[in-house]
């Protein structure tokens, strides 16, 4: 097998001409796609044309809903919203009509739609993936690596449910190995990014970027940490966390959305509930403080950093 090294934004784009490439009902709209500012739908209209790289009115809703429609007749729309925070104008179309066409009819009606968004510290940072996650018959992907986000974006565009897909702005320059050759990556898998026998710390996005680090950082203090990516928010990959955890017996969860009502949550409450295993520690959850996000550098103050981090893994070690 051939590997490269290439960005996060440059694995997108190539599932995105992929794709489009094996399957002419695939089409991407949204704001400015044709121009790309983050580089990820460059050149698309050069070589598939004005039909399938359609620039939009400044309307998530008149997006999200035309790709509805779009998908209800056969088409694999792939809408862009340009930050997550506009995920909030659609809302009516992503909770109440993409998710429930398969069950209203009985699994007659399908939706092959995805949704592409960003978050990270830049404006319009607010991060509600959990919100998504509430709503049944909605797929929620998050990647963190090049190699996840080509595999895991060719996944979602060929189901035939609708998925929103997160991707991490301060991801997107970031390296990492991708195969040449076609692959895809299940939206049922999350991924271990480095084992360990300790500590089972389970993280998203760029937040699994900060726990390898502190990872990295404790294994001199002789803490052995497990670190894993979720990838998919939902459906959520149980059967590896439960696995890791009663190897570990210790659970620390860090996601850069508010801690209040985050996928921390629900991960405890399924983790205790099924009393699948037995914590040597009461599990803890790391998220952004809960306050209105800020702008610039006072947001760096908000979301999760290595130093509460790595607090949280020494309080569960804590307990014997």
């Amino acid at each position: 097998m051939s590997i490269r090294e290439i960005t996060f934004s440059d694995a997108l784009h190539e599932a995105l001409y992929e794709e489009m490439l094996r399957d002419e009902t695939v089409f991407v709209i949204g704001e400015d796609v044709r121009f790309s500012y983050w580089s990820v739908t460059r050149g698309l209209v050069e070589k598939f044309g004005e039909d399938r790289v359609i620039d939009s009115p400044i309307s998530e809703s008149a997006i999200v809903g035309s790709s509805i429609g779009a998908a209800l007749m056969g088409m694999r729309p792939v809408a862009e919203i340009m930050y997550a925070e506009f995920l909030t104008l659609a809302m009516n179309h992503l909770a109440n009509f993409a998710p429930c066409f398969g069950a209203r009819t009985y699994g007659e009606v399908k939706v092959p739609l995805v949704v592409r968004t960003r978050f990270g510290p830049e404006a319009h940072s607010q991060n509600y993936e959990a919100w998504f996650v509430h709503v049944p018959g909605l797929k929620v992907v998050m990647p963190s690596t090049p190699y996840d986000a080509k595999g895991l974006l060719k996944s979602a565009i060929r189901d035939d449910n609708p998925v929103l897909f997160f991707e991490h702005i301060r991801l997107y320059n970031t390296k990492g190995p991708v195969p040449e050759e076609e692959y895809v990556i299940p939206l049922s898998k999350a991924d271990i990014k480095r084992k360990g026998s300790d500590v089972t710390v389970v993280a998203t996005a760029f937040m699994v970027h900060r726990a390898l680090k502190v990872a990295e950082r404790l294994q001199k203090e002789g803490i052995d940490v497990e670190v894993i990516d979720l990838r998919t928010l939902k459906p959520l990959d149980r059967e590896t966390l439960v696995d890791s955890i009663a190897k570990t017996g210790r659970l620390v969860i860090i996601h850069e959305a508010w801690r209040t009502g985050g996928i921390g949550g629900e991960i405890v409450s399924q983790i205790i509930e099924d009393g699948e295993v037995t914590l040597k520690a009461p599990p803890c959850r790391v998220g952004a403080i809960d306050v209105p996000l800020p702008h610039g550098s006072l947001l760096d103050l908000i979301i999760p950093d290595e130093g509460r981090i790595a607090e949280a893994i020494k309080k569960v070690m804590a307990f014997s």
